[in-house]
C-alpha cells in the first residue's frame, strides 16, 4: 500500500510519502509544499491545492494520512493551518482518494510507543524505520513521515479488519 503522509499548514506543509508491506515500510519521499510569505491566503490556499494534487497525481497513493489539528495557544495561527487543511482534505477527496485522520497523540503512539514522546524521539525513530542515514528535513517532513508511518502501523494491525469487524471485540 502506498501511503501520503502530511503534515498541514500554511507556509509549510509537509508530505511523506511511504510503501507498506506487511510489516515493512519503505521510504518513497518526502518534503515539503512552502508558500511564498507576503501573499494572500487565498493564493496560498491556491497553492496547497494544487501542489497536493500534483502530488497525488505523481505518486498515486492508495490512502492519504493527515495529522489532526490540535490548538495550543495562537487560535489565529489554528485558523489558517485549518483552512490550509481543509484545502488538502478537498483535494484528496476529489481524487478520490481514502483519508484517514491521526491525533498528534496517536502518530506518537504508533511510532514511538509512547504518546508524550518528544519530537526528536518521534524523528529518531522515523529515521530508523525508514533506513535512513540521516534525519529527514525539515522537520514537517519528518511528521509527515510519522503520520504515514502511523497509518501503516495502524491500518495493518491485526485488530483492524476492513469493514471495522473485530473478532476479539467483546462488544
Amino acid at each position: 500500500m502506498r501511503i501520503l503522509g502530511i503534515d498541514p499548514g500554511i507556509a509549510t506543509v509537509g508530505f511523506g510519502v511511504v510503501d507498506s508491506i506487511g510489516s515493512r515500510q519503505t521510504l518513497v519521499s518526502c518534503g515539503v509544499v512552502t508558500t511564498p510569505a507576503g501573499t494572500s491566503l487565498s493564493s496560498r490556499l491556491d497553492r496547497i491545492y494544487s501542489d497536493i494534487e500534483e502530488l497525488i497525481r505523481l505518486f498515486n497513493p492508495e490512502a492519504v494520512a493527515i495529522e489532526e489539528l490540535f490548538f495550543n495557544t495562537n487560535i489565529t495561527t489554528g485558523i489558517s493551518v485549518a483552512q490550509g487543511r481543509g484545502v488538502i482534505l478537498l483535494a484528496c477527496y476529489r481524487a478520490g482518494v481514502k483519508i484517514y485522520e491521526y491525533t498528534p497523540l496517536q502518530v506518537k503512539q504508533a511510532v514511538v510507543g509512547y504518546g508524550r514522546a518528544e519530537k526528536r524521539q518521534v524523528i529518531d525513530l522515523v529515521r530508523r524505520l525508514l533506513h535512513m542515514e540521516q534525519a529527514p528535513k525539515p522537520d514537517d517532513a519528518a511528521d509527515a513521515l510519522a503520520i504515514a508511518l502511523c497509518h501503516a502501523r495502524s491500518f495493518t494491525s491485526r485488530l483492524n479488519l476492513e469493514g471495522g469487524q473485530n473478532p476479539c471485540s467483546t462488544i
